[in-house]
This record gives C-alpha cells, sequence and structure tokens, in this order.
C-alpha cells in the first residue's frame, strides 16, 4: 500500500513538473544548464523589493496617510517626489542586467583542496554596468562592468576531476538598494581538477638500468668539440678551447636515448589509491623542474616521455580522470 501511494506521489511531482516545464518555463529554465553565450532579457529577470526597500514603503505610506490626514499639500508632495523616485529605481536597477551577455567561460588548472578560479566574460551591450554580485554555493563576486573584462569567480576544488560550477545567480541593488534584481546562469561548463600534490615526496625513481643507449643529439650533455659552422648559435661557441686551437670551436650536445624517468603506478606499493596518485602529482612537477624526460604508466593509461607544458598537462589529466578503486 505504501509502495503506491509513494510511487503515485512521485507520478503526481513528475506531472506537476511537465505542467510547470510547458506553461511556466520561466520558473524551471534555471535548473537546466545552458549552451554559452548566455544572454538575460525580460523573460528572465525577477525584481523584488529589499528589506530596505520594504521599510521605505511602510514610510512613505505612513507620511502619504499623515498628509492626507492634516491636508498637508507640501507633504504630500515630498511624499509623491520620494514614491516617484523609488520608482523610477526599478528601471535602473533592472536596466543593469537586462541585455546582458554571457559570451565565454575559462577556468584556471588547479589542484585539489586548492580553489578553482573561473572567469567570466560578458558583453555589456555598449553600456557601464554597476554593482553586479555573483553568488554561487560557497563563493561571492562583486564587481562593475564597464568594458567586456573579465570577472573571476572562485570556488572550492575538494575533488579531482571534472568540476561543475553549478547554478549562479547574477543580481543587482543598484542604484538605491531599494530593489534586487536577480537572474539565474547555469553554463554548460565543467573545468578539470588535478589530484592534490603530495607536501614533501620522496625523490624521483631512478633511471631503468636500459637507459644508457646511443645518444640523441641535441640535448643538455657534452658530446664533443667541432669546428664553427655558419650559422651555429654564439652560446654553443667554446671559447676557451678556441683560444687555446687559434680557431672557432663548436661544443655539441647529447641526450642519452632512452633515459626518461618512469612514474610507474603500481611501483607505489603501500599507499592508497590516491595517495599514489598524489605522489604521481607531485613527481610530475619535480621531473619538470629537474627538466629531467618521464613518462606515466597507470593501470588504465599510458603517456609516453616527453617534457613542457602540454605533456604535465597529458599526465595531470590522466590523473585526474583515473577511476577510483584500482588496486
Amino acid at each position: 500500500m505504501n509502495t503506491a501511494a509513494s510511487a503515485n506521489a512521485a507520478s503526481f511531482r513528475t506531472r506537476l513538473f511537465e505542467f510547470a516545464e510547458r506553461r511556466l518555463p520561466a520558473l524551471t529554465r534555471y535548473k537546466r544548464v545552458e549552451v554559452l553565450p548566455i544572454r538575460l532579457d525580460r523573460r528572465r529577470i525577477y525584481v523584488l523589493p529589499t528589506r530596505f526597500g520594504l521599510m521605505l514603503s511602510a514610510l512613505l505610506l505612513v507620511m502619504l496617510l499623515g498628509a492626507l490626514n492634516y491636508n498637508n499639500n507640501p507633504a504630500l508632495l515630498l511624499t509623491c517626489l520620494f514614491a516617484a523616485t523609488a520608482y523610477q529605481s526599478v528601471f535602473a536597477a533592472f536596466a543593469a542586467l537586462n541585455r546582458l551577455q554571457v559570451n565565454g567561460l575559462r577556468a584556471k588548472p588547479c589542484h585539489a583542496g586548492e580553489m578553482l578560479e573561473l572567469e567570466f566574460h560578458f558583453d555589456i551591450a555598449a553600456r557601464p554596468r554597476r554593482s553586479l554580485h555573483l553568488h554561487g554555493e560557497d563563493a561571492r563576486a562583486d564587481f562593475d562592468l564597464a568594458t567586456g573584462d573579465g570577472v573571476c569567480l572562485r570556488i572550492p576544488a575538494p575533488q579531482r576531476g571534472w568540476l561543475r560550477p553549478g547554478r549562479l545567480r547574477l543580481s543587482s541593488q543598484y542604484p538605491f538598494g531599494l530593489f534586487e534584481v536577480w537572474s539565474w546562469l547555469n553554463p554548460d561548463f565543467a573545468a578539470l581538477v588535478y589530484p592534490r600534490r603530495e607536501n614533501h615526496p620522496p625523490p624521483l625513481p631512478r633511471l631503468a638500468a636500459h637507459a644508457r643507449q646511443p645518444a640523441d643529439r641535441g640535448g643538455d650533455e657534452l658530446a664533443t668539440l667541432r669546428e664553427y659552422q655558419s650559422g651555429d648559435p654564439p652560446r654553443n661557441i667554446a671559447w676557451k678551447a678556441s683560444a687555446r686551437r687559434g680557431e672557432l670551436l663548436v661544443k655539441e650536445f647529447e641526450r642519452p636515448r632512452g633515459g626518461e624517468v618512469v612514474l610507474d603506478y603500481a611501483a607505489q606499493r603501500g599507499l592508497a589509491h590516491e595517495a599514489r596518485l598524489s605522489r604521481l602529482a607531485a613527481w610530475v612537477y619535480l621531473a619538470e623542474a629537474t627538466r629531467q624526460p618521464y613518462r606515466l604508466l597507470l593501470p588504465d593509461a599510458l603517456v609516453e616521455a616527453g617534457l613542457g607544458a602540454e605533456h604535465r598537462h597529458a599526465c595531470l589529466r590522466a590523473l585526474a580522470l583515473a577511476p577510483g578503486g584500482a588496486p
């Protein structure tokens, strides 16, 4: 009996929500993600008086009753002027959001446990916007828009993986704080959060014994000296050796082939899954700092040896998207 009642209640809620979607789309639109750009207009901007606005309304009502009771024309005129000013502030507050458009959204890379910086880019439609507020669940940004400058919102990133900013509230109480206008933003956007880095990781793993293979020219270790040729960079000239020989000599470098550092997930025995990922993430930065080529081995992914920003991002992305519970 209870099961049937619960099913009927769930069916009723579903039908009610479908009816609201058809008849009242403005009330339910903010629950769905939206593809950028997002443009704000009168169909999705809401207005309500603030507490200060309600207090002023009560004060104006008392002033109006007193002016009518005593037949005081100057007091009645003053009350009407205050009311007209407050009424006009509704339109000024509405204009702060009307025709405002969110054109782009970017995120700066961060690690779990840090603050993710989201950068919003607005189109202000050739009109400055004052006293805007962007609210998230645990974040807030206050700003003015005189040009199409970016706006930064910092939100916590507690876990690795994809992080969606969720539903955001863009509001304003411009110019007098009597009315608040707001609209909901739910952009279809997700930022990648890297794993948490181990604070004091151990040294990098040693190079494998089979790393001693024929060398590649153009590395970091001095291989030999040769005669200068047109087009050689001046920084490679061996000035002391050239002075002794009486001719220009150029240093030629090499790098041992296969001498990369192997960052192996399976080799980190005794650590929990997330602790292994944290250590590997810290080693990625350590290998970049020491300019040692490195490769990443995960149970379900392999990133070949390399160096540089793109390679670092590829390794950290693989770590961020690694499934949980791997042995």
